[in-house]
């Protein structure tokens, strides 16, 4: 599901996936990621977009391999479907940013059962607009299913006066 969002100067892209789970066969996850890899294809490079979901994939930190889009902190082991979202996070310049925070155990997990905890669930942006996303976390509610928890994302917008949307949105230097 896509939704696009207008705010004054510019245009945010919302996308909300789930991929397959890993059980399925590997043309339904092909299928996944070729319509995705569409959708994405089809935005303008200079609009906003955060894809958000439920990518039955597993990352660790992988020191040197994926620096550029890996926020450096995780949960977990690596799978060939958490390999998968990295690999095209890489290829469409995105960062993974709810992995850019140091959060507890706790804050870390999106779906736990009486035998396993995994962080299944991720938060992407281009990289020149990661400085708009400044906190994420996993919050458990009464409200909602006991296995899975709710991902969330402070991003900041700001009014633009402009109508060069770069001006009011600084770019951020990241790293060293």
């Amino acid at each position: 599901m896509k939704i696009k969002l207008v705010f004054g100067g510019f245009s945010l892209h919302v996308c909300s996936v789930y991929a397959p789970q890993v059980s399925l066969d590997e043309k339904a996850k092909e299928n996944f990621w070729e319509d995705l890899d569409e959708v994405v294809r089809s935005l303008p490079s200079s609009e906003k977009i955060v894809i958000v979901g439920d990518f039955n994939g597993h990352i660790r930190v992988l020191l040197g391999v994926y620096n550029n889009v890996h926020g450096g902190y995780c949960y977990g082991d690596r799978n060939c479907e958490g390999a998968a979202m990295l690999d095209f996070a890489r290829a469409f310049g995105l960062v993974v940013v709810n992995l850019s925070f140091l959060k507890k155990e706790d804050h870390l997990i999106t779906f736990q059962s009486a035998i396993a905890k995994t962080l299944i669930d991720f938060l992407l942006l281009r990289k020149g607009d990661r400085g708009l996303c400044k906190d994420s976390k996993v919050i458990s509610s009464d409200h909602l299913s006991t296995l899975y928890r709710l991902l969330l994302m402070d991003l900041s917008i700001k009014k633009c006066k402009t109508r060069r949307v770069w001006e009011c949105h600084p770019r951020i230097k990241w790293g060293a």
